[in-house]
């Protein structure tokens, strides 16, 4: 009796073995990772692709620039896909305390120069053309609103005015940039030094004192409103550079020679005014124009499924996602449920202009309320903690390079909806509209994993969280490109 017991469990074994041997196939990758997927065997574990509906909009929500954060100056000029682009920067500096006073004995005092100093942080575009950037000055009738937070895409509500240049146009070569100034007063780098005319130095070294400009801040900037950066659209320019304001790198440095009262050493000397980030005026004003450009022709009608679809980093575009199959899904364990953006290359302009033109680093997937029109988290996908923020590297939207045949490398993004996708079809959770977009400073109202005892919360969502403003475009296969298709792909078993 023992022995036939052995001998069937033998034949047993041997028979599931060739089972499982017949229907394996290659296990495939997922754009997150396999993880802890399990073979897909064609008999007990499956995957199947959902198509999506995709089309592009133009994201007019405001978008805002905090002080902190790295401002953008620059015009893109030649965009065949997602067209024209220009920044400009307003910003106030005040001296280090109020009332203040050039050291040293007035009337011994020599003027030497006064220099713009820019932190420079980074380049996006095409860095080979110089921009050609003008200093003006700020209409002291239309001064900056301290502590207030202008709108990036906005530029003409604000009426901000100039009154004339304090320099002659300059042009900036941004490979250059990065060289160290090494002299008596500085040991950096990254920095952007534009020397003003003679009559800017007189008239914050010898003219302003503690009479008038120098006595107070109101008195200031009721004569100095602030600095506004320009740069001009029509040079052949094709590059945004990065630019922080609250950086030391970042000053107003007024040199000049002078002696104490009865001395006859002269020294030479340097006073610096700065931006303050706690109380100082700012505005980074961003314009898009996208007449002509390949984005014009996708974002004039949305009454069909887009087979590409443009997502450009804030003030940017969006686009909406669709997934009616999820509906119509039977109960089942899913292991992997993954959401897949692959871009479109620019076979015109593959080595210069998309080569230049990088993609987000940060695509993020939210699910959208169409009543409310306001942005969700996928629920229980996308999870914020506290103390680490969201979890991007679990769940996707950090940009991947991938080699496919013809390309050594496009973007790719992936986002994990499997806990999402798993509601849908044990609970009947709700299927939402979804939102891919490039945000910078952004909101989320975010709900709690089921069973979402907490209320729903706002998170807000930085540069660290996504991308600096104006950092990026892709264009992407939408969910009817015959070869970069967006897709879902859901890896199951049945129950």
């Amino acid at each position: 009796m023992h022995s036939k017991y052995t001998v069937r469990n033998i034949i047993g074994f041997f028979g599931l073995m060739l089972m499982v041997f017949m229907g394996c196939t290659k296990v495939p990758s997922t754009e997150l990772g396999a993880g802890l997927i399990p073979t897909i065997d064609g008999v007990i574990t499956k995957d199947t692709i959902l198509d999506v509906i995709t089309d592009t909009y133009i994201d007019n929500d405001s978008v805002r620039v905090y002080k902190n954060d790295n401002q953008v100056l620059g015009a893109i000029t030649n965009d065949p896909l997602f067209g024209k682009s220009t920044a400009s920067m307003y910003f106030e500096v005040t001296p280090p305390f109020f009332p203040f006073a050039i050291p040293g004995a007035k009337d011994s005092i020599r003027i030497d120069s006064a220099v713009l100093i820019l932190s420079y942080k980074y380049s996006y575009g095409d860095t080979t053309a110089p921009l050609k950037l003008t200093v003006s000055e700020i209409d002291p009738t239309t001064p900056l609103i301290p502590n207030y937070n202008y709108a990036a895409n906005y530029p003409g509500a604000y009426n901000i005015r100039t009154r004339g240049t304090l320099a002659d146009p300059v042009n900036i070569f941004i490979p250059r940039l990065k060289d160290s100034v090494i002299n008596r007063y500085e040991r950096a780098s990254h920095q952007i030094r534009i020397k003003l005319r003679s009559d800017v130095a007189r008239r914050f070294i010898s003219i302003y004192d503690t009479t008038n400009a120098y006595r107070t801040d109101s008195a200031f900037k009721s004569l100095f409103a602030g600095f506004a950066l320009t740069v001009d659209p029509t040079a052949p320019t094709n590059a945004l550079i990065h630019i922080n304001l609250a950086d030391t790198n970042t000053k107003f440095a007024l040199y000049y020679n002078s002696s104490s009262a009865g001395a006859t050493v002269r020294d030479t000397a340097v006073s610096y005014f700065r931006f303050n980030s706690f109380s100082g005026g700012s505005a980074n004003l961003v314009m898009r124009n996208r007449v002509g450009a390949e984005i014009s022709r996708y974002t004039s009608t949305t009454n069909k499924s887009d087979s590409i679809v443009f997502v450009q980093t804030s003030p940017g575009s969006y686009v909406r996602v669709r997934i009616p199959g999820l509906a119509g899904l039977s109960n089942r364990i899913i292991h992997k449920a993954e959401l897949i953006a692959e871009q479109v290359p620019d076979d015109a302009n593959l080595f210069t202009i998309d080569n230049f033109m990088k993609p987000p680093r940060y695509l993020l997937l939210s699910a959208v309320d169409t009543v409310e029109n306001r942005k969700y988290n996928i629920p229980n996908d996308y999870i914020f903690s506290p103390n680490q923020g969201p979890n991007k590297n679990t769940f996707g939207g950090n940009v991947l390079s991938k080699s496919v045949p013809g390309y050594s490398r496009i973007a790719a993004y992936s986002f994990d909806m499997s806990r999402y996708v798993q509601g849908i079809v044990t609970r009947k959770d709700p299927v939402y509209t979804l939102r891919i977009s490039a945000p910078t400073n952004d909101s989320l109202l975010y709900r709690e994993p089921h069973p979402q005892v907490a209320a729903v919360q706002v998170y807000y969502l930085g540069p660290q969280d996504g991308n600096d403003v104006a950092n990026g475009r892709v264009r992407l296969g939408g969910g009817t490109h015959s070869r970069f298709r967006m897709r879902l792909r859901i890896i199951f078993s049945r129950i």
